[in-house]
């Protein structure tokens, strides 16, 4: 097969006659199309006006890039006025091609802004829950996120033979080190803050830099690089033009896996009923025995160690540092406000709506401006809707 990709960048009269007795003989189906590819690009451009004729026709919707650039050569080289009718052929294939190079980018686009938007869902879910429950702008939520990034890096180190595995049990290790983190924040400062959402912004943005500078001072400032495994590596390659990457195609399904498992949580535990009990009506929720401190301790450990989870994926898609966390926190709470706080098809909805828009505005207006555009929709949009596309209902959003 390769030897056979090779030949369509340029083919001899001698390449061609053996090219012309190998495709009878091959069984191949693939190889077959490779070789019929090759063929008629050499009857492209040596082949008399009937041959590129039909050459044309052939390789009319072709994706190669190498049988683009001869349609494009092809047009330019040939007179309109003594070959009207191949020069039509030849701008009809070339047109077609393109049109189909159009569309298939397009899906390329779009996976692309759905593995942005599974980057949002898994840093901004936690956010959603401990916000949207606790009603706490936790400024540290970055810094969650980069310690579970952190664990994997970790865990990696204390498994280099087996990189594949590592992946995997950095998970729940993540989970429990940025939870138990969570947990400890929420006890230690939070619950004596509650009511006061200025001065818990700045206790959060706080412990932020403590976080920070606690890794550096363990790790380095240096990035530090978590390796990919192997079965995560390559891309599933569907034509010349479209390609997905396996590792964000994974980190896809993935953060709709963690999504699933928070909803299941939310809709049919015990926690997840404590949960929207105390969000929904505090007060009544406590006069019925529900531990209300239980609850906001559990609830900031869920949503922190789900920040955890989220690190992990990001630990294979860029490299893991003391600032990884700050890189995501105005993007997180993008997304939670703009998809209502505590509302987790909210978060769902406005991550991957944020990461769509995001990567098909960066190819007409640049990533910088891209960015810019989007916080600015966001800012007219929160006017309009302060509570988000999908607001909470009866008591919580009292």
């Amino acid at each position: 097969m390769a030897a056979v990709t090779a030949m369509l960048g340029e083919l001899d009269s001698d390449g061609h006659q053996a090219l012309v007795v190998a495709r009878q003989q091959e069984a191949d189906r693939r190889i077959q199309e490779k070789m019929d590819i090759a063929l008629s690009l050499y009857a492209l451009k040596h082949g008399d006006i009937t041959q590129r004729m039909s050459a044309a026709k052939a390789l009319s919707g072709r994706l190669e890039s190498e049988v683009r650039n001869a349609l494009k050569a092809a047009i330019a080289s040939t007179d309109a006025e003594s070959e009207p009718a191949l020069l039509a052929a030849l701008q009809k294939a070339s047109r077609h091609s393109a049109a189909r190079v159009e569309r298939y980018e397009l899906l390329n686009t779009l996976f692309f802004g759905l593995s942005l938007g599974s980057v949002f869902l898994l840093a901004a879910a936690g956010l959603a829950i401990t916000f949207g429950v606790m009603g706490v702008i936790n400024m540290a939520h970055g810094e969650l996120i980069m310690l579970g990034a952190y664990s994997t890096y970790v865990v990696q180190q204390l498994m280099p033979n087996h990189i594949g595995l590592s992946i995997l049990i950095s998970i729940p290790v993540a989970f429990i080190v940025a939870g138990s983190v969570g947990i400890l924040i929420e006890r230690g400062v939070i619950q004596f803050l509650k009511g006061r959402p200025l001065e818990t912004l700045l206790a959060t943005f706080g412990i932020s830099l403590i976080l920070q500078q606690a890794v550096r001072s363990i790790f380095s400032p240096l990035n530090r690089q978590v390796f990919t495994p192997e079965w995560l590596s390559g891309s599933l390659q569907i034509n010349p033009v479209l390609s997905l990457t396996y590792n964000r195609l994974y980190i896809l399904l993935f953060a709709l896996l963690v999504f699933a498992m928070l909803l299941l949580i939310m809709k049919k535990t015990s926690l997840g009923l404590r949960v929207r009990a105390v969000s929904q009506n505090r007060d009544m929720a406590k006069a019925i025995g529900i531990r209300t401190e239980w609850v906001d301790a559990m609830t900031f450990g869920l949503g922190s160690g789900i920040a955890g989870v989220g690190g992990v994926a990001l630990s294979l898609i860029t490299n893991v540092g003391p600032n990884l966390g700050q890189a995501y926190i105005i993007d997180s709470f993008m997304v939670v406000v703009f998809g209502g706080a505590g509302n987790l098809w909210g978060t769902l909805v406005g991550s991957f709506g944020l990461g769509l828009t995001n990567k098909f505005l960066e190819p007409v207006t640049g990533a910088v401006l891209a960015n810019i555009l989007v916080l600015i929709f966001i800012i007219l949009f929160i006017q309009k809707r302060p509570r988000g596309l999908f607001p909470q209902k009866g008591r919580a959003a009292e």
